[in-house]
């Protein structure tokens, strides 16, 4: 029962991101469609059903749970899961959690940084593209600057860590870089650069988009001192640490460079499809396995097939169309962050 999960290419798979819901308040654009259709609220399972899940991939090994949506701030009930959830942290004996984290647009994160704490949450992901209000408007198309800004605020004041996660688009933001790294510095939170990737239709030509890192990175090195870590959280970037203001600055690069030799992750979405690979449409339905009457032992048993059959890797292609080429026809907001 708790041996660890083991994938065909011998990768250990110790890390979890749980979308808790598909429905958010933004729409990103290199995220989802303007004119989003989110799901009918009866495909979506439970958070008891959920936790139910959560609690069977800790039995199995799994070791670090993420909660992402959509945005997890807007599901009712979220703040109560999430305690339940962080009992399972550093527990002595048998199955337990390292971590907890969770990551979202901000834009209710003064409502829960608190309850975020209380829950055990150490650190959170915070989505923020650009320090510009009009800007901001206009890559999120309904949200609001000052409410991410004000989230970020009152969850520094929780005791939260924060990072930054700023995905990278050329002639949107690439001229605000070095203005972000600064204001993390001073604000004392770390900087996540992300490559944008190719899934959904979201009315956006991402080739136009499209922005390699290791351009971005070459330009920030004329100004700032980028000295190597070994710093990571379980996740895909890779760090460098910013002597010029003491944070780090991630990069995760699925385009140029991709992370699949090192993958340690699945994704569940809200509805309890389990995503074997962010890149594929393959997944298996842990919901249909979960309402059958299974008993704990068949839940697991389902869980370990399900990692059997997890791919090597993606095959993005910004080139193609969605859907085509291993370019995944769900939107992000779907998978999980």
């Amino acid at each position: 029962m708790t041996d660890p999960l083991i994938d065909p290419f011998r990768r250990r798979i110790s890390y979890l991101r749980v979308s808790v819901t598909d429905r958010c308040d933004m729409r990103c654009l290199y995220c989802m469609a303007e004119d989003m259709v989110f799901l009918p609220r009866s495909e979506v399972l439970s958070l008891e059903e959920l936790e139910r899940l959560c609690k069977g991939f800790i039995a199995t090994g799994v070791r670090r749970l993420r909660i992402t949506g959509g945005e997890p701030l807007l599901r009712r009930g979220i703040d109560d899961f999430l305690s339940a959830l962080g009992s399972w942290i550093g527990r002595a004996e048998g199955p337990g959690l390292d971590e907890l984290t969770l990551t979202t647009n901000g834009s209710q994160l003064a409502l829960h940084a608190d309850a975020l704490a209380a829950a055990g949450i150490k650190r959170i992901n915070v989505s923020l593209d650009t320090l510009d209000p009009a800007r901001f408007s206009t890559i999120t198309r309904t949200g609001k600057l000052q409410a991410t800004l004000d989230g970020i605020t009152a969850a520094r004041e929780s005791g939260l860590a924060v990072r930054v996660n700023t995905v990278a688009m050329r002639e949107v933001n690439e001229d605000e870089f070095d203005d972000l790294i600064a204001w993390c510095g001073a604000i004392g939170a770390d900087l996540c650069l992300i490559e944008t990737m190719p899934m959904g239709e979201v009315g956006e030509n991402r080739v136009d988009r499209y922005l390699p890192l290791s351009l971005v990175r070459s330009r920030l090195a004329h100004r700032w001192t980028l000295e190597e870590t070994r710093y990571e959280t379980g996740g895909p970037a890779r760090y460098v640490h910013v002597r010029e203001t003491g944070r780090r600055l991630g990069f995760i690069t699925p385009m140029t460079h991709g992370f699949c030799e090192s993958c340690n992750r699945v994704r569940m979405t809200c509805t309890g499809k389990l995503y074997l690979c962010l890149g594929h449409e393959d997944y298996v339905d842990l919901k249909q396995v979960l309402r059958s009457g299974t008993d704990e032992t068949r839940l697991i048993e389902a869980i370990r097939a399900a990692i059997g059959i997890k791919p090597k890797g993606h095959e993005f292609d910004l080139v193609s169309t969605s859907g085509t080429a291993g370019n995944p026809a769900r939107h992000m907001s779907i998978t999980g962050g």
